[in-house]
């Protein structure tokens, strides 16, 4: 019948449709200076004590239209340790709590994503802390993703990220009575395109092009980011 194909080649359209309309897999690096990773634990039951890691580098994968797509792969710099007390620092780094001169990094290499909604999802993966390898789940927050408005002008996407774990799990043991098993980790994290395109180089506010001079001017025209 003549209406079968083009009824075919409609639907085949509105399949492909949603697809075109994705936005590119790209990968980002992690920004070392606008990522931080922050830790609580009890401090003998009367509080809990804030430290917090600087200077993470790693990888994102990222599709904000298929995030079971996504991957990450980020190192943390464990002598970048921060607890406010250079005292409190040096008992940390030292060979009972996170042995850092053996161990120098804690590696974290996503195995899943489970979506939740468009700005939430679950990132499975594998943390190595102290030469040990355990899976966790992070509670994870997209924020945005799109060009930063300071130079050099990169694609950029935000991220938060909770969870939680024992410490015993990682075979720190020591000062059972005096710090909490439990640790809770925040992460704030940002990760820019790894190669700048045509796109990427364009001023990240709106900005009045200047025509080429010509007998009869051009008005002048506005770009979008």
């Amino acid at each position: 019948m003549p209406h079968r194909p083009i009824a075919a080649v409609v639907l085949l359209f509105a399949a492909l449709a949603p697809v075109a309309g994705r936005a590119a897999e790209a990968t980002y690096a992690i920004d070392p200076v606008h990522t931080r990773v922050m830790f609580a634990v009890s401090h003998a039951g009367f509080s809990n004590a804030l430290g917090t890691f600087s200077g993470s580098t790693g990888t994102l994968v990222f599709d904000p239209d298929d995030w079971e797509s996504a991957r990450v792969d980020v190192e943390v710099p464990l002598k970048r340790l921060d607890l406010g007390d250079a005292k409190w620092n040096a008992a940390v780094l030292a060979r009972n709590f996170l042995d850092a001169d053996a161990h120098p990094v804690a590696h974290f290499v996503s195995t899943r994503i489970e979506p939740i909604d468009a700005t939430h999802a679950t990132v499975v993966g594998n943390l190595t802390l102290r030469g040990v390898t355990r899976e966790v789940r992070l509670d994870a927050t997209f924020h945005q993703l799109k060009r930063h408005p300071l130079p050099p002008f990169r694609r950029t996407a935000g991220f938060s990220a909770t969870t939680t774990f024992s410490r015993k799990l990682f075979t720190m043991t020591a000062w059972p009575s005096v710090v909490g098993d439990e640790v809770e980790l925040r992460i704030e994290a940002e990760a820019t395109r790894s190669r700048a395109d045509a796109d990427d180089a364009m001023p990240a506010t709106d900005a009045t092009t200047t025509p080429a001079p010509s007998a009869e001017p051009a008005p002048a025209t506005t770009t979008t980011p």
